[in-house]
């Protein structure tokens, strides 16, 4: 009944009420519209202040603190992305390049979630390990790596075996293995990446005397940037509610039914490492989240076989509304009953000053 409660008091808060606004914008056909020129800084602003918080909270905890969790959520998201592909292409009977495209766009994360998520938790009054930005910046290029790499195997070894049959030549072998350079090189200096990446850098050099002038900046008003976004997403989210009839029922299933078990799985290994109540919340919600950022600008070059309509939907329709709208809740409670009596309490406190 708490957790109901709980999710019920998320669907009031000015980032979920913003985002539910901007979808009724949409659906209305109203011409409202975020400005490019805001559009495309808000993102770097959110990055560049998750990147800094991180750096400063690596300096702090120091580096051998993050290094377990980091290999444990990568080990984590290459598990899941290869057992994406196996359900969707299997149970789902998508084709090799949907399959892929699918399952990298699960296995990575979302920076936008992540922003929601220690948002979520501030309202809370609860804290995380800083340090998991750089988790999430690692994640970032891990899934579609791997992605990009199994579709250019499978598609390598189905030329060479039309080649063998027909006498091909080594040239469309050669075109993949240019298209996985050329992914590789993408995934690392995709400007997202090189933001949180090159914010984390600074923080660490700066510390938290060096963040303190400009925390008026990249922390006071960190909630009042997500929430702007969030009338974006809305809006983009409302205009695509249509293609959610196109993406069919299994993989409208597979967008809620996947995230809850990953992030679950998440919480409960976050939980066995020792992370905190928030550090696992956010743990899970990194493994729980579906890319629909990053994944449109890598896979349209990486995968042009694949269906965006698919994996930008689903991931942005479906799951990104799911996760900070009820998964985050569900996995607040859940790591409160992992961490204990103490944790407990917490949660009870919480729900006690909602009622």
């Amino acid at each position: 009944m708490e957790v109901l409660e709980l999710i019920q008091s998320n669907l009031l808060t000015p980032i979920v009420l913003f985002f539910l606004f901007g979808i009724i914008a949409a659906r209305i056909k109203s011409d409202l519209k975020i400005p490019e020129a805001i559009s495309e800084f808000l993102p770097i602003y959110l990055l560049a202040a998750i990147g800094l918080h991180g750096g400063v909270e690596m300096r702090n905890t120091g580096f051998e603190r993050m290094l377990v969790p980091m290999l444990v959520a990568i080990g984590l998201s290459l598990l899941f992305t290869l057992n994406h592909y196996q359900i969707l292409r299997r149970l789902g009977k998508f084709n090799l390049y949907d399959s892929y495209a699918l399952a990298s766009t699960y296995g990575a994360v979302g920076a936008v979630t992540f922003s929601v998520g220690l948002s979520f938790l501030r309202d809370q009054g609860v804290t995380s390990e800083g340090y998991l930005a750089a988790v999430l910046a690692v994640l970032e290029p891990v899934a579609f790596i791997l992605a990009i790499f199994m579709t250019n195997m499978a598609v390598a070894k189905q030329l060479r075996t039309k080649r063998q049959s027909s006498g091909g030549t080594e040239s469309d072998v050669g075109v993949q293995k240019m298209r996985l350079a050329g992914v590789l090189r993408e995934s690392v200096t995709g400007k997202a990446i090189v933001i949180l990446l090159g914010s984390i850098v600074i923080g660490y050099v700066i510390g938290s005397e060096g963040f303190e002038p400009i925390s008026i900046v990249f922390e006071e008003m960190f909630v009042g940037a997500i929430v702007i976004f969030m009338i974006e997403m809305g809006v983009i989210a409302g205009q695509r509610l249509e293609d959610i009839k196109k993406v069919g029922v299994f993989l409208s299933a597979f967008a809620i039914v996947m995230p809850t078990i990953n992030g679950m799985i998440g919480v409960l290994v976050a939980t066995a490492m020792g992370l905190s109540l928030g550090g696992s919340v956010m743990f899970g919600l990194l493994l729980a989240s579906a890319s629909f950022i990053a994944a449109p600008a890598v896979l349209r070059h990486a995968i042009p076989e694949a269906k965006p309509s698919l994996y930008i939907t689903s991931a942005l329709g479906i799951t990104f509304p799911y996760n900070i709208i009820v998964l985050l809740p569900v996995m607040f409670a859940v790591s409160t009953i992992t961490h204990g009596p103490e944790a407990i309490d917490l949660f009870r406190h919480v729900m006690g000053g909602w009622t």
